[in-house]
């Protein structure tokens, strides 16, 4: 019997709950199991009237790996009190995950302030999970069905990422974009397009001259290598129908850059994928969405997507 994906709650305050409730309804969460508080589900299908139970052997019960929340929950209300519960799902769901208890883990969102707020500092999903499976090197990925967009640097601020762009940076995230897309996504030999970092790709030293002392470089050791990289392109221009459907994936220089266009062509429908830790992480392309929790107004779309696309990766081997 194959094992079972994790899928962690997230925000106890937000849309998880709800998210993974709407689709047990479809019957898409088979072979799931949700990690988190069983009394926030059960509250959730209650409140709402739904015809699905807990931990029954029926094919509308949700599988729940009970972990308890430190306070009362009130939806769409922050509690930093209940950071370290949101830090514990995680840390079960990926532990699992390196121990073969799971085939891979989904996490549906959380909310980094409240998290930080608490005293626990956390710059997201992406980085925490790097720490806690001690791996040196991973990268962001966000794709949905136009493109597949990677990051070079993540969370940091503007003003920081240039400093980032470094050899060593854009190196170890090539290697790591073109090995999972050919072990994960099986392509054998992947077609990279890499981001300028500056406006038109730095229009030859005049707007900056990070492309000519550091990115072009690495993109010729890795052409030298038989690797399928190119660039540097503006990217005011890669974004579009045309050059997008002559590579399988995009290296963005920052957060925004690459994640901008691709949320545009997609949100509420696009995934987020780590590369380069030792399990398969997905999540969904959005974050707790306070305001609406509760009031049966959110999209399980994104998760959806997630549990697809980790169901696909997981049959990739």
């Amino acid at each position: 019997m194959q094992k079972k994906i994790a899928i962690t709650l997230g925000e106890p305050a937000g849309i998880g709950v709800e998210l993974v409730a709407q689709l047990a309804l479809q019957n898409q969460i088979d072979n799931c199991i949700v990690i988190g508080d069983q009394s926030l589900i059960q509250d959730y299908i209650d409140s709402q009237g739904l015809n699905l139970s807990i931990n029954k052997s029926k094919s509308d019960s949700i599988t729940c790996h009970h972990v308890p929340v430190v306070n009362p929950v009130k939806t769409g209300v922050l509690d930093v009190e209940n950071a370290p519960y949101v830090l514990e799902l995680l840390d079960i769901a990926a532990k699992g995950c390196m121990k073969g208890d799971y085939s891979a883990m989904v996490t549906c969102p959380l909310h980094k302030g409240v998290i930080n707020d608490s005293g626990l500092k956390f710059s997201g999903h992406t980085e925490y999970l790097a720490d806690l499976s001690h791996t040196d090197k991973v990268v962001m990925m966000l794709l949905n069905q136009h493109m597949r967009v990677a990051l070079a640097t993540t969370h940091l601020p503007l003003k920081d990422v240039a400093n980032e762009i470094t050899t060593e940076n854009l190196t170890s995230t090539l290697h790591i974009l073109i090995k999972d897309m050919q072990n994960k996504f099986a392509i054998k030999k992947p077609r990279i397009a890499v981001c300028g970092l500056n406006p038109h790709a730095g229009e030859d030293g005049y707007l900056g001259m990070e492309e000519i002392d550091t990115i072009n470089p690495v993109i010729k050791a890795f052409q030298s290598q038989g690797h399928n990289v190119y660039g540097t392109i503006p990217a005011d221009t890669l974004f579009t129908t045309e050059k997008l459907q002559n590579c399988d994936a995009v290296l963005a220089m920052y957060h925004d850059q690459g994640l901008a266009p691709l949320k545009y062509a997609g949100f509420g429908k696009s995934v987020n994928i780590t590369l380069g830790l030792p399990f398969i992480r997905t999540s969904v392309d959005h974050g707790t969405a306070l305001d609406i929790a509760g009031k049966n107004m959110a999209s399980s779309d994104s998760l959806l997507e997630a549990i697809k696309l980790t169901r696909e990766l997981v049959n990739n081997g």
